[in-house]
């Protein structure tokens, strides 16, 4: 599946993305995709947490709100992520998983712990807010963190046939196109509007 066309009226702005080299690939497909998409996703998720937990209460007007709408709705998927991967793969490592360099797609022996480097990328935490700076930290990282699940959410399109995989990746899709929107709004209003947080316009569609 190529790159999608971008969404009507989305600012034309950024290069395109390079999904082989982008920090959220879990490999080719295969029998352990699924496995290593969901241990991303969840890393990723819980990225979205602990960024969302920045701006509880802030007493900013609908940034609390919607980091609050963005913890509720992750973590209800992390939760239905964990079950499945407990359904579907009962003799996978409690830890999460990554492919080794050059290894097998379809073995299980393939596989390796999920490096600390490779879990703060799937979350993109690698920075932290000031209390002055940290409604525009959120809203801004927001955005590229959501656009990280697209891509993910994309590649699970691409590659995985499992078709609970399949209707996760679209709902992921969905809602990160909304709250996008949602993110730029709120940056406009604070007078910001830069070419960055176009990037990911090309995949709102599936």
């Amino acid at each position: 599946m190529g790159v999608p066309a971008p969404a009507p009226g989305s600012a034309p702005a950024a290069a395109p993305i390079d999904l082989s080299a982008h920090s959220h690939d879990v490999g080719p497909a295969g029998s352990t995709y699924d496995l290593r998409w969901l241990d991303a996703m969840v890393q990723h998720h819980t990225g979205a947490l602990r960024m969302s937990e920045f701006v509880f209460d802030i007493g900013v007007p609908g940034v609390g709100s919607l980091g609050k709408d963005i913890w509720r709705d992750q973590a209800q998927e992390i939760k239905a992520m964990g079950q499945w991967r407990k359904a579907w793969y009962p003799e996978a490592p409690v830890y999460p998983v990554a492919l080794k360099a050059g290894g097998d797609p379809n073995s299980m022996g393939s596989l390796e712990r999920m490096s600390a480097a490779q879990i703060q990328a799937m979350q993109m935490t690698g920075s932290t807010p000031t209390k002055d700076n940290r409604v525009t930290w959120f809203l801004e990282g927001m955005i590229a963190h959501h656009g990280g699940a697209l891509v993910m959410a994309h590649d699970a399109l691409k590659k995985s046939s499992n078709p609970t995989i399949q209707r996760l990746a679209r709902q992921i899709i969905v809602a990160q196109r909304r709250e996008i929107l949602q993110l730029r709004r709120m940056l406009r209003h604070d007078g910001l509007d830069k070419p960055e947080y176009y990037q990911f316009d090309p995949f709102f569609s599936f």
